[in-house]
């Protein structure tokens, strides 16, 4: 199974894909800048993605009120490894700068010294985010069906489809998310990759966001530096 492909179409097309590991993540990284900038969520990078599709039958609203700049799951980590390290050295949130590729390289350096299987994480971090998606519940039936028709479309092997349409069709508890955590640096990222498709301005999505920071036992000043790289978004 090609796990980069999968995350290419899962994110948009757009972001385009290299053999290679990581090479797809770090493409989309250095696409970010230019696919997000003046674009609000649900047009850019995710625009024709899997998410997209998601976040569009949800009205095509933007997410943090128009202020968050989607970035993806290659951003999210770098995000998420910026926001744990100025977490680390007692920074306040107000004092963490936005991640930058610089962050996502020490990231990949700091995985690969600690042996971290990725593939599978990734796929937690895709489950998370549709998860996120849906906590508002405004994704009925027939919203479903289209996206499915849709994916259809994207020329996936039919391994990956059916994973897709697995985790499409699932809605994995709070403890089921938490659980693919296996380190404080990776509950991180799962909650930094849920909050970029939240919106905080909604009660119900605001309580899910709340749970699953209590679920992932992560403190509340690291939390608030996630939320501060969240709405800073990545400047690449």
């Amino acid at each position: 199974m090609n796990i980069d492909k999968l995350v290419s179409q899962f994110l948009g097309n757009k972001l385009g894909n290299k053999s290679g590991s990581n090479s797809g993540l770090n493409s989309g990284l250095e696409q970010v800048s230019r696919l997000v900038k003046g674009a609000g969520f649900g047009k850019g990078a995710a625009a024709g993605g899997i998410l997209g599709l998601l976040m569009s039958s949800k009205g095509g609203r933007n997410m943090a009120g128009g202020s968050l700049k989607y970035a993806g799951l290659a951003a999210a980590g770098a995000m998420a490894f910026k926001a744990y390290k100025s977490w680390q050295q007692n920074q306040s949130p107000a004092q963490t700068q936005a991640a930058t590729s610089a962050d996502l390289q020490a990231r990949d350096a700091h995985l690969a010294s600690q042996g971290v299987e990725q593939t599978s994480f990734q796929l937690s971090l895709i489950s998370a985010m549709i998860a996120a998606a849906k906590a508002d519940g405004h994704i009925d039936n027939a919203e479903q069906a289209h996206i499915f028709s849709q994916v259809e479309e994207m020329g996936l092997a039919a391994s990956e489809k059916a994973l897709v349409f697995d985790m499409l069709s699932a809605t994995p508890s709070l403890a089921d998310i938490a659980s693919s955590a296996s380190n404080t640096e990776q509950a991180a990222e799962l909650y930094l990759a849920s909050r970029l498709v939240i919106d905080p301005d909604q009660a119900v999505e605001r309580a899910y966001l709340e749970a699953l920071a209590h679920k992932l036992n992560l403190p509340n000043d690291l939390v608030a530096h996630l939320e501060q790289q969240a709405v800073q978004g990545i400047e690449l």
